[in-house]
C-alpha cells in the first residue's frame, strides 16, 4: 500500500465499503468472512490482520477464530453465517462454484440478497487482496498475537487513513 498510495486508495477504499459501511451484515461477520476466506488462499497476513479485527468487532478470542477457519460448521456462530460461509468458500474455489442449493439455503436461513451480493463480493475482494499480499511477499509479523492487538486499532481507524503498522 506505502509503495503505491494511487492504487492503495481505491483498494482501501473497497474495503471501508466492504467491511465497514452500513449493512446488516455485522463488520464482525464481513470481517469474519474476510478471514475465512483469507484462510482458504492460505494468506497469513490478511487472515490473521482480518482475524483479529473479527476479534475485536465479536468480541471472541484467536482460538474461536481458528475453529472457525478449521470448521464453522461445528461453530456457534448462526445459521445464516455458516450458509454465508459456504458460498464465500466456493466462490474461493471460483465463481462458478456457486451452487443455486447454497442460496436458496441462504435465503431460507434468512440471509437478503444483499447480504448473499455482499458476501461473494468480500470473498471475491479478498481472493484479489491475498493475491496482491502474497505475490508481492509482503512482510508480514509472524506474531499472531501481533494481529489480536492492532485488531482493536484498525477497528476503530478504518480503512480511509490506512497507516502501515508499528512493529
Amino acid at each position: 500500500m506505502a509503495f503505491r498510495p494511487e492504487t492503495a486508495k481505491p483498494l482501501n477504499e473497497l474495503a471501508e465499503t466492504l467491511l465497514r459501511s452500513d449493512n446488516t451484515l455485522t463488520r464482525g461477520e464481513r470481517e469474519l468472512i474476510a478471514t475465512y476466506v483469507s484462510s482458504l488462499n492460505d494468506c497469513f497476513f490478511c487472515q490473521n490482520a482480518h482475524g483479529g479485527i473479527a476479534q475485536h468487532y465479536l468480541h471472541c478470542d484467536i482460538d474461536f477464530i481458528d475453529e472457525v477457519k478449521k470448521d464453522f460448521q461445528s461453530t456457534t456462530i448462526s445459521e445464516k453465517l455458516k450458509a454465508l460461509l459456504s458460498i464465500a468458500g466456493s466462490v474461493q474455489k471460483g465463481g462458478k462454484h456457486v451452487t443455486d442449493k447454497q442460496i436458496e439455503n441462504a435465503r431460507l436461513l434468512g440471509a437478503t440478497d444483499r447480504e448473499i451480493h455482499d458476501t461473494i463480493l468480500i470473498a471475491a475482494a479478498f481472493c484479489m487482496f491475498n493475491r496482491y499480499v502474497d505475490g508481492l511477499a509482503t512482510w508480514a509479523p509472524t506474531d499472531r498475537e501481533f494481529y489480536v492487538q492492532i485488531g482493536k486499532q484498525r477497528a476503530e481507524e478504518g480503512y480511509l487513513n490506512f497507516k502501515p503498522y508499528k512493529i
